[in-house]
Order: C-alpha cells, then structure tokens, then sequence
C-alpha cells in the first residue's frame, strides 16, 4: 500500500504522541488568535463557541493524512478543499493565499519545535522532511507560491510573523473562550505551554513570559512517560470530556 507519508517518517512519529500533538495545537491557538485574517475563522462562529472541539476536528484531519494511504489521504484533503469553498461562497470572498500559507507555516514551525521540546533536537534533514510532507498537502490544497525548501521556509515563515500578525479584539476574544472552557488552572498552563513553543514574535504580541521553573517541569515529565505516569498527569491537566479523544492520539 502507497501511504501519503513514509512509514518511517519523522512526521508520523512527531504526530503519533498525544503530548506532541497538544504542544503543536497549543501554539496554533496562540498564533491563530493573532493571525489577520482569524476573522475567517469567526464567520462561521464555530471556533468561538467551541475551540477544543475545533482543535480535535483539525486533528482529525491531519492525522488522517499523515497515517492514511495516498488515496485516503487525497480524499481528506478534498474534503477540507470542500469546506474551504462553501465557506468561500456563504461569504461571498476568498480565503486570502496568504492565510492558507499561514496555516502551513505554523504546522511545520510547530510540528518541529514540539517535537524538540519534548523528544531531542532534529537533523537538518528531518526538519526538511518536514518540510516536504506539509508542502505536498499545500500543493494538493492548490496553494500557489510556496517555499522551495526548509531554508527558504525560514525566511518566509519570519517575514509571515512580522506581517500578518496583529493583537486584535478577535484576539482576546478567543483567549476568554480558552479561559472559559479550560478553567483558571489549566488556561495558565496552556499560556507556559506557548511561552515555550512559540516563535518570539507572538511571545511578545500576546505578553507570553516563559516561567524559569517549566523545563525543570518538562524534564521531569518526560521521566515520567518511562514509567507510565504520563497518562495519569495527562487527565490532571486536561478536561474530563476529551480524555479519551487524547488517549486515542497516541499510536507510539
């Protein structure tokens, strides 16, 4: 069987942990609050009304085409195409490109950055596979003008952060939404999250301070995971409702 992505890539290993996936959701919502054109995300008032339900549909998906056959996987993509467009045609507008290369962006900055906060540092050319996986379903998505590889990536994910990023009233809307739904203990733990996973530019925009205890707390938990403790602080740390969505993230 073809699959979309290798069987051994870094990509199905950096998506087949439930800690990693929730790292990389945790900057998305930091840098989704903050994107200009969040207000796509807006119009259909699913997001605001349900961010973690949100979060596990756009898991869903991405999972679906890192661990799916070619065809599987294609047809994921044309589902979102789908959605995309009659979302499209409601408002009467197109989704800028350059809010889908956002998108792009981000799942490969913070596919990486999760993956090495939590496991070990990537080789140049495990991150340029990275790279190559998310720019396929870019091209399959009909995205124009992408990056020719990681470097050029680099550049042009530097040049996204200091040009379509803004704190703005959809911004501290979305954020009293995750205040709301996470509780007081949980929003602040979300907030060390993304002061350790996300890029400078949106640390400073949403006044993230990393706390100097954290990687002491990350160390310690990812001693944790060799005797199996992880699962227990995992439904500490996160709602009732989706433990078992969390549970079944995890293939490794």
């Amino acid at each position: 069987m073809e699959y979309f992505v290798k069987e051994n890539s870094i990509v199905r290993k950096i998506w087949g942990k439930s800690d990693t996936i929730l790292f990389i959701f945790a900057g998305a919502a930091a840098e989704f609050a903050l994107n200009k054109a969040v207000d796509w995300l807006y119009f259909t008032g699913k997001l605001p009304a349900n961010p973690l339900g949100r979060l596990f549909s756009t898991v869903t998906y991405a999972r679906q085409i890192v661990f799916s056959s070619r065809p599987a996987a294609l047809a994921a993509i044309g589902q979102i195409n789908s959605i995309h467009s009659k979302v499209e045609e409601s408002r009467g507008s197109k989704i800028p490109q350059w809010a889908y290369k956002d998108v792009l962006y981000m799942l490969i900055g913070y596919s990486i950055r999760a993956y090495e906060l939590l496991e070990r540092a990537m080789t140049p050319a495990e991150k340029q596979e990275v790279f190559e996986v998310f720019t396929r379903v870019a091209k399959e998505m009909r995205i124009k003008d992408l990056p020719q590889d990681y470097k050029n990536w680099q550049v042009r994910s530097a040049q996204h952060l200091e040009e379509n990023l803004e704190r703005s009233e959809y911004s501290k809307d979305l954020y009293r939404q995750y205040r709301k739904r996470l509780g007081p203990l949980r929003y602040r733990l979300l907030l060390q999250v993304q002061a350790q996973v996300c890029p400078a530019r949106v640390k400073e925009l949403l006044g993230l301070k990393p706390n100097p205890f954290i990687p002491v707390a990350l160390t310690a938990y990812k001693v944790s995971r060799f005797v199996h403790l992880d699962q227990v602080l995992k439904s500490l740390l996160l709602p009732r409702d989706y433990k078992d969505d969390i549970r079944a993230l995890d293939r490794f």
